[in-house]
């Protein structure tokens, strides 16, 4: 059976939904890997005694070797031919995964989550590619619906399944739930994903420079998101040495790549408009999706005092949402005009956010499902027509370069996103805290009814005057703090509203959709 449907051609309709099912199980391992070992960091850094700056590498490891890869993502393919690079990126990931999870310090543990990022990388973008480059026009909605239900669904799966797999069974688990996925994901690419093409021209020559320029800049500019808001950005000599490398190294790549015969990146799709368009406007849905998906979890653990299990369960019913609208609208958008659907998106995802943005003291778990459901949808209205829009007028000998690109710029809208909200996160909570610190003086009556109430009730469970009183005055600051960190998260709210509203005018440059050029003639 399995023979006969690899020998069949890519429109038979079951060996069809398993390429769709095969790519969209890749990039799902791919994406919840980005995040499942957040929840598990604290655990992580007591078993293997590090400290919480050495145990956040493990986060940054992945995410560096993550970024390097995805653009080289077309020239690995036809290096080593695109099934074959495909098959290995899973194997090489599921590999990782499992030294990941018998990994005895920290040392090795980084390193494991290295190469299980040079493998993931090359997951993603091909995957999208596979789908454009194998479906018909009129079948790329559904198939890239489908694809985008793992994409989206991702960033909300990796800690529920996380919290869940650290809080019952240990941290390696998490690493080794890959190791079933990955295999089974491996067997239907090699039993379903079309032979490539054996007069596809190869790369003539290794474009070494522009490996190790790309290497360079992606490296340090990863670092300097991940690692900027701890070392306190451009006060830490490291961070601006981290600057003044990522923009040598990247500025020289563009200079070089424009230049070479047989770049490792071929920046020439952004002579598509739709190209350039689509990855800046998916750099912005990537700081959407997740610098706003990375907030609310940070809300619901710090100030409704969730479990990583329970936060996990909040994200849920959103991302269900976004799986059936995911769906429903990967049926009909061949129909529609991309553009437009985008557009109602990012007013849609505006309209969220400051739903978002009247958090208070009050809010509870009730307040943010509605808010989060919504979201769920108007992420899908965004994201799958922009693939479609982006990636469809662009010829298919120019569809691999162009996904990997594209893919690039969200994933590094995402790290630009968190690093940014977490900065501006920070910096707005002290603004509000002085604010707020104004108005409670020791003349205020109503400070003074406040702390007087606070030290009765000290007394009252057996303190003596002076330590109730330094007990009162420490619950007031804890207060004032956590105040002015929702007053914080209100303003990140607002914030990516504004953002999606002011990228609108991108839309102009994109596709309308529908008659994907890369599909396969008929």
């Amino acid at each position: 059976m399995a023979e006969a449907l690899a020998a069949a051609p890519a429109s038979h309709g079951l060996r069809k939904w398993a390429i769709v099912f095969t790519a969209s199980l890749a990039a799902m391992l791919e994406i919840i890997d980005t995040n499942i070992v957040n929840v598990a960091l604290v655990e992580i850094q007591g078993n293997l005694g590090a400290t919480l700056a050495e145990v956040g590498w493990v986060v940054t490891g992945y995410a560096v070797a993550n970024v390097v890869v995805i653009p080289m993502t077309a020239w690995l393919g036809d290096l080593f031919g695109k099934k074959s690079y495909f098959i290995f990126s899973l194997v090489a990931f599921t590999a990782a995964s499992v030294l990941c999870g018998v990994s005895s310090n920290l040392y090795m543990l980084i390193v494991a989550r290295i190469l299980q990022g040079f493998g993931g990388g090359g997951l993603l973008a091909k995957a999208q590619s596979i789908l454009f480059e194998n479906f018909a026009p009129e079948e790329q909605g559904m198939a890239q619906a489908i694809f985008g239900v793992g994409v989206i669904a991702g960033p909300a799966i990796g800690p529920t399944l996380g919290g869940y797999l650290t809080d019952t069974l240990g941290w390696r688990w998490i690493f080794f739930i890959n190791l079933p996925v990955g295999l089974f994901a491996a067997f239907m690419a090699q039993t379903f994903l079309p032979e490539d093409d054996p007069d596809t021209k190869k790369p003539g020559s290794i474009d070494w420079p522009g490996i190790l320029l790309l290497g360079l800049g992606l490296i340090c500019l990863q670092i300097l998101l991940e690692e900027g808001q701890s070392e306190e950005w451009f006060e830490s000599r490291f961070i601006v040495l981290m600057a003044v490398l990522a923009g040598a190294g990247l500025i020289l790549f563009v200079f070089h790549e424009l230049r070479a015969d047989h770049p490792v990146v071929d920046l020439r799709v952004l002579r598509y408009s739709s190209v350039s368009a689509g990855s800046i406007y998916s750099m912005v849905l990537g700081m959407g999706l997740y610098g706003a998906l990375f907030a609310i979890p940070v809300f619901a653990q710090s100030y409704l005092h969730f479990t990583a299990t329970q936060t996990g369960e909040l994200l849920i019913p959103g991302a269900l949402a976004s799986a059936v609208t995911m769906i429903l609208l990967g049926r009909v958008i061949g129909k529609m005009d991309a553009r437009v659907v985008i557009a109602g998106g990012s007013i849609f995802t505006a309209v969220v956010m400051y739903m978002f943005a009247d958090i208070n003291p009050a809010t509870s778990e009730k307040d943010l499902y509605w808010p989060l459901i919504f979201r769920g949808v108007a992420t899908v209205m965004m994201f799958l027509p922009l693939s479609l829009a982006t990636l469809s007028p662009v010829p298919k000998k120019d569809i691999a370069s162009a996904s990997g690109f594209y893919n690039l710029t969200r994933q590094m809208g995402g790290s630009i996103g968190i690093a940014t909200m977490t900065t501006i996160l920070a910096h707005r909570q002290a603004v509000h805290r002085a604010n707020l610190a104004e108005r409670i003086t020791e003349f205020s009556t109503a400070t003074q009814e406040r702390l007087a109430a606070m030290t009765h009730f000290f007394m009252n469970s057996g303190l003596d005057p002076d330590s109730a009183r330094q007990k009162a005055l420490g619950m007031l600051d804890g207060i004032l703090n956590g105040q002015a960190a929702i007053l914080s998260f209100a303003d990140i709210f607002r914030l990516v509203g504004i953002l999606f509203l002011i990228s609108l005018p991108l839309i102009f440059f994109l596709g309308k959709g529908g008659k994907a050029k890369g599909g396969p003639a008929h």
